[in-house]
């Protein structure tokens, strides 16, 4: 479903929708403009210690997983809301150059601010991805500029 085709469509809602669609183009530079400037993401599998704060750390953070990727797909599920707070329940598809592909699904939570995320959680199976990732996808991680880390336990 596309943000035109839902008529009940809050602005908290079109944001989100705005940043999925960004990211599924892995349009870096326009899925920054959802997000606020202190905003913080996180991967619940890892946890708060493994964060991301501010929109250029953020994508250094997606870059690491999404960059490398043949093919990146999000396809849109259940949204609900309240207020500021976005629970949306989607899909991933990943397909990397080397041929492997994974299927991932996740519920995010985000809380969205006068316009902008300020808060993006992604619940998911992190097995679903190492069991379906390229062998050197783990290493190929461990490997990576973390300069992006910010701890966020006890703010989230």
């Amino acid at each position: 479903m596309s943000v035109d085709e839902v008529h009940d469509v809050t602005p908290a809602r079109a944001t989100v929708y705005g940043m999925w669609r960004a990211l599924s183009a892995r349009d870096w530079d326009s899925l920054k403009t959802f997000l606020a400037s202190d905003c913080i993401y996180l991967d619940m599998p890892v946890g708060p210690a493994a964060a991301a704060r501010g929109p250029d750390d953020i994508v250094k953070r997606l870059k690491i997983g999404l960059e490398p990727l043949a093919s990146y797909q999000n396809f849109d599920g259940l949204m609900v809301s309240d207020g500021d707070d976005v629970m949306y329940e989607h899909h991933e598809e990943w397909h990397w150059p080397t041929g492997e592909s994974a299927v991932l699904q996740f519920v995010t939570v985000h809380r969205v601010q006068d316009g902008k995320i300020t808060l993006w959680k992604d619940y998911w199976d992190m097995g679903a991805l190492a069991n379906h990732a390229p062998p050197t996808w783990l290493a190929d991680f461990a490997e990576a500029d973390m300069s992006w880390v910010f701890d966020a336990t006890g703010i989230v």
